[in-house]
Formats: C-alpha cells, structure tokens, sequence
C-alpha cells in the first residue's frame, strides 16, 4: 500500500479538477499533480540515486511544492521526513543527521539554514531549493512508475516535538497512514471530491496528516496565501471553496472566534474546524461554538499514533441539553473506531471509572518505534501498548478525561495535583488570559504549586487575593497555588504548545529569594 496511488488515480479519474490551490487560485488540477508527482518520483531515483527506504526530509512552509515533494518521495518508494520549518538550525542539523536523510527539499526561507548541512550531515547527499531552478530540473525529470510498498514498510518519520529532550522519530507505516486515514471517515467526516482541506497549520505534523484522507477523496488542498490564516482571508476562502475542513490549535480557534471578519462571514461552506494538540479552556470553547455553531470536531493523538486515540465529535458537541455536556468537553472524547484505550495503573492492571492511570493505546494506528532508538522504543512500547505518559481516566460511559502528562503531576505533602484543574479554575477569572501550574521544589511539602499568569490587561494584573479567591471557589485548599508569578508570555515550543519544562527549570535554579522584574514579573506567596 502506497499513499501515492491516491494521486495517480485522482490523476486519472478527475484529471481536470482542482487538486492544489494556494489562496483562491488553483495550483494544479490533478492531472498536472500526478504528473509532477511521477517526475520528482524519477529525478529522486535517476538523478539523485535513492532507493526504495531511503529518506528525504521536506523543510519548507506550506505551499504546493510540500505536496508534490511528499507524494513524489512515496511514489518512489522513499520514507518522508517532514520536518517543521520553525524550529532552530541546530534542531534541524540534529534531526536531518538522525535520520539519516539523503535528500533535503526546501525553500528560499529556510536555505540559509538547510544549505550549509549538505556538508555537515554525512548522510546528506544534496538540497533541492523549490521552488527554483532544482526544483524545476527534479519535476522535469522521466516520470518513474509507482513503487510498490508493503504495509510494514516505513513512510513518514514523525519528529515529535522534543518537550522532554532531542526529538523521537516516530516511524510510520503505510499501515499505520492507512488506518488513520479511514478512521477520519469513521469519526470525523465523510469526505467528498468537491470538499476542500484549508492547510492553515503545518503540513509537517497534523494538517498533512489529515490532508491524506482528502487527497485519497479527491479534494482540494488548499494554502493560505502568507501560509497560515487569519480570519480576512478565512472569510475570503469560504467564498471561494466549498466543503472547507481546517486542522487548528485552540489557540487559533479562539483567535479565529474572536476576528470580526468571522463574525460577519458567511459560514456555510466551513464544513469542519478539528481541533487538538493542547488543552481547549471550557470559556474558549462556548465562545466558539457561538460563533462556529456546531462545526468543531476535537480529537486527542499523538504522533505516535497519529491523531488517533479519542474524540469528541460534531454531534457531540451541539448536543447541549445532554445533562453532562459540559463534563464531555471538558474531556477528549471517546475512543476512535480502529483503536482500543486503557487507562492502566503501575503494574499495567487495567483500572476502573474515575480512577487515574496512564493512557496507553493499541491497534494499527500505533507506530512501528522510534527509528534508531530500540531503548526507547521498548520502553514505550512495553507489554505491546503505546504508553502515551498521559494520565486520564474514563467515566461511566466510556468518555476519556486527561488529567496532565505524567511528568507534569504535582505531588505536595503527599497529595496529587493536577495542574490542568487549576489552570481551568484560574481561567474562570476576567483577569487572566492565560496560565501555566506547574510543581516548585519545596523542601517541607516536597512540591509547591506555582501559576505562571498572563494578565488580560498586562498593566493591571488581577490582584493574587482575587484569584485565590476564584481558585477556593472550585478546588481544595492545598491545590491552591502558592506562589503567582506575572509574565507578559509562557514559553511555547514552535508548535504553540506551553513548555512547562523551562517554567520548571527556572524555579529549580532559583535560591530563595525569587527575583520581580517590574516589567513582567510579580510574585507573591502565600502560607500553605
């Protein structure tokens, strides 16, 4: 099984219908697309000497080349590295050279970075800039016949974000590629040659993983003109596509709610907003399911599995008169089709409702290992589960609640605290925009709570008593945090994700006396 068939069909099937469009203007149609994919497929293969398994990273923003570069390296045989076009030099240095890439495709953005690793990278043979003058010599090149795959054969190496060190490669096969592609139709959406897949986040990571299921359908992927998307150029695209799907942090779906050009536009082509990879905050969700209406579609994965664990659906979502609906947003959702999901303890015994274990996964979502790291792999892997190291528990009918990943857990005077229910507690504030808890070393509790805020109004901070106050209303006592600090931003990794860790480094470092900044920083503490 080779993803790259799709193309070749829609090539014959649809050949005069759009296939990639950046902005409202279509690209190619899918005969030009199955076309370029066989040429870059044969100059991969004449020109630069791949075979079958090896690998070719793609480092670029999204734009049609992306596509054609993947689809090309499948029709050949060859496994895609999608690397995000965010991240350092060093970052990219370190994951060309791990997996051990022959070829890196990539644009005149991020040249000045790739370029120079040709000679530094042993494994790294040469760099196509696309678009330009090798990208053109690559798409001009004898079109190769598809290269057949087996299911167990490698195709997309999954850099994962790296929150805990230097990033894994989960090794995805075209099992695991297929398996998550059927299950969007399953759970998510059925998809339709006349619907369209809005990239607005990166084609390295969730977008282009749910891109799959709409090139195998036959739809139209489509590129924001400055490569993500604000709500002027949604507004623009809902007028000129139909059947519009779109992957988002809840980051970008609050500030998407909150556009004026969405207020006004007119939404009945937006068919479908899926949203995941961070916690979305209840008072985030009603206000975008205000706006929206009932067009969001939530689902828990990781890249190890990829977007696949649980969900909460469409119809989920706009069914408020269910007496427990807000507890239901409040979690991810149930188990998708083609996956089974426990909740286990220590000694991987499988607990009951409400209790709180590790969810671990398994089914043919779940990646082969970490490419080149069998201690990992194992160690993940063990007793032939994903161990996810997030920590859950399921309710009476089956809905997944995520308490906190396993390494954020705070355990003070012997109580566990989970630092998601504070940070949901805290939000209910006017005051706070947003929040961070995480464990300070404390050498009578053992861990204290710390809330990193940020203010709405950065010139007037909500007094620490108001918070304390809004925290005492909802969770006991000694979650309450003990310390608040004030900061302008929290840290992100360059997928929008908080990185608790350097929030955690810093109050490890600190001595005694903590330091205020008058700019971005006030703290005050509080007897426990």
């Amino acid at each position: 099984m080779n993803p790259a068939i799709w193309v070749e069909r829609q090539g014959r099937r649809r050949p005069d219908a759009p296939a990639i469009a950046v902005g409202e203007r279509v690209h190619a149609n899918w005969a030009a697309f199955a076309g370029r994919t066989a040429a870059v497929a044969g100059g991969l293969r004449s020109a630069l000497g791949l075979s079958p398994g090896d690998r070719v990273a793609i480092v670029m923003r999204n734009r049609p080349e992306y596509m054609e570069a993947l689809y090309g390296a499948w029709h050949a045989g060859l496994v895609a590295v999608p690397v995000n076009a965010r991240l350092h030099r060093e970052e990219f240095a370190y994951i060309l050279e791990h997996s051990g890439a022959a070829v890196v495709v990539t644009d005149s953005e991020h040249a000045d970075d790739i370029e120079p690793l040709v000679d530094a990278v042993a494994s790294l043979q040469a760099s196509v800039l696309a678009p330009g003058e090798p990208w053109d010599r690559l798409t001009a090149s004898r079109p190769d016949p598809l290269v057949h795959r087996e299911p167990d054969d490698p195709a997309w190496l999954f850099y994962t974000s790296g929150t805990t060190g230097q990033p894994k490669g989960a090794v995805l096969t075209n099992r695991n590629l297929l398996a998550a592609t059927l299950a969007y139709y399953a759970d998510i959406d059925p998809v339709a040659p006349r619907d369209a897949i809005l990239h607005a986040a990166p084609l390295s990571h969730g977008s282009g993983l749910y891109g799959l299921s709409h090139v195998a359908r036959g739809a139209v992927s489509v590129m924001p003109d400055a490569g993500g998307i604000d709500g002027d150029e949604l507004a623009g695209l809902l007028a000129r596509w139909s059947g519009v799907s779109l992957f988002a942090a809840p980051t970008m779906v609050k500030r998407l709610a909150g556009h004026p050009a969405v207020a006004t536009a007119d939404l009945s082509h937006l068919k479908t907003i899926i949203y995941g990879g961070a916690p979305m905050y209840m008072a985030d969700l009603e206000e975008a399911l205000e706006v929206f209406g009932p067009r969001l579609d939530q689902i828990y994965g990781q890249g190890e599995t990829p977007m696949t664990i649980t969900g909460l659906s469409k119809a989920e979502h706009a069914d408020r008169g269910h007496p427990r609906w807000r507890e239901r947003m409040q979690s991810v959702g149930l188990a998708r089709t083609n996956v089974e999901v426990r909740v286990v303890g220590d000694d991987h015994r499988e607990l009951g409702v409400e209790e709180i274990g590790e969810v671990v996964v398994g089914g043919d979502t779940v990646m082969a290992g970490y490419f080149n790291q069998p201690d990992a792999t194992a160690e993940t892997l063990r007793g032939g589960w994903l161990h996810t190291g997030d920590l859950g528990s399921f309710d009476v009918d089956g809905y997944l609640t995520l308490r906190d990943r396993s390494k954020d857990l705070i355990i003070s005077g012997g109580m566990n605290i989970y630092p998601r229910e504070v940070e949901e507690t805290l939000l209910r504030h006017p005051g706070v925009r947003a929040v961070s808890v995480v464990g300070r070393p404390d050498p009578e509790w053992g861990e204290a709570v710390v809330a990193f805020v940020v203010a709405a109004d950065p010139a007037a901070p909500p007094p620490t008593d108001e918070l304390d106050q809004t925290a005492l209303q909802r969770i006991a006592r000694y979650k309450r945090p003990k310390e608040y600090r004030f900061l302008e931003n929290l840290p992100t990794n360059n997928y929008g994700k908080v990185v608790k860790r350097e929030l955690r480094d810093q109050l490890g470092a600190e001595t005694d006396a903590v330091r205020t900044t008058a700019n971005d920083v006030r703290t005050t503490t509080h007897s426990r």
